[in-house]
């Protein structure tokens, strides 16, 4: 949950400035966090009070106003209507990654991450892409390979996962599409050596780099462990204070590593 959030506040600056490598700076003064940070706090609420996550969704947007939001989202967010509006955009999968953590079962995994989707995402396109991430991450945190991550993915929800990024490089474009981002973010995983390397790996395709980093990093801090304190340290000194102090919460009752506490 700490790397969905890392890899948004890393791939923020190049999102309409795409880059098509990996040797790019991961930190500079404009990085900062964006929806799909206020978003994942927003579940991580939910996880954490037993809320109701269209109530915690608007309230998170206004109290953190002018983050990136899809224009869908938007007119979603302020209308006085309740109902969802058929998306498949990836903001269903961005926000998720807590899922994964607070889960004890896939089967739970699976029915949380739609609940969590279909309040606004409710197109069959954007509950799978929440429920493919967050089985990610529940599987990868459960110690399973990425064999048996790949082959879950791939036989449940259909992701064509044998491309590699090399081959997906140069002709990829940008999307926000769960079924056009979702599967490269958790290639750029599958093909990564650590934490740092799968974000560069998901940055690096030139697409939706926020949100393909976020979920891309999400499923590598699972995997991996942690994130370095390195880039954990970069990440709170970006965070807004109200939102750390519920990461915060979430990571000494959830996460299987504990954070750096006095960046909190």
């Amino acid at each position: 949950m700490i790397g969905a959030i890392a890899g948004d506040i890393i791939g923020s600056i190049y999102e309409g400035k795409p880059v098509k490598h990996k040797e790019f700076l991961l930190f500079d003064p404009r990085s900062t966090f964006t929806d799909d940070t206020v978003l994942t706090v927003a579940v991580v609420e939910v996880l954490l009070t037993g809320g109701d996550y269209q109530e915690t969704f608007r309230r998170y947007h206004g109290a953190f106003p002018g983050r990136g939001y899809g224009a869908g989202f938007t007119q979603w967010i302020v209308s006085s209507e309740a109902l969802p509006y058929n998306s498949f955009g990836n903001g269903s999968a961005m926000r998720v990654s807590p899922v994964g953590w607070a889960c004890d079962t896939l089967d739970e995994v699976v029915h949380e991450a739609q609940r969590s989707a279909e309040v606004s995402h409710n197109h069959i396109e954007g509950i799978k892409g929440a429920q493919a991430t967050a089985a990610a991450v529940f599987l990868a945190r459960a110690g399973h390979t990425k064999q048996v991550i790949k082959d879950y993915i791939q036989s449940t929800y259909r992701y064509d996962l044998d491309r590699s990024l090399d081959a997906i490089r140069p002709y990829y474009m940008f999307d926000v599409s769960c079924q056009g981002s979702v599967p490269e973010s958790i290639i750029s995983f599958l093909e990564s050596a650590d934490y740092e390397d799968a974000i560069r790996n998901a940055i690096s395709l030139g697409g939706d780099s926020d949100t393909m980093a976020c979920i891309a990093g999400a499923i590598a801090e699972a995997y991996y462990g942690g994130v370095p304190r390195d880039i954990q340290a970069a990440v709170f000194e970006r965070l807004d204070p109200k939102l750390a102090k519920t990461v915060e919460s979430f990571a000494l009752k959830y996460l299987a590593y504990k954070p750096m506490h006095h960046m909190l």
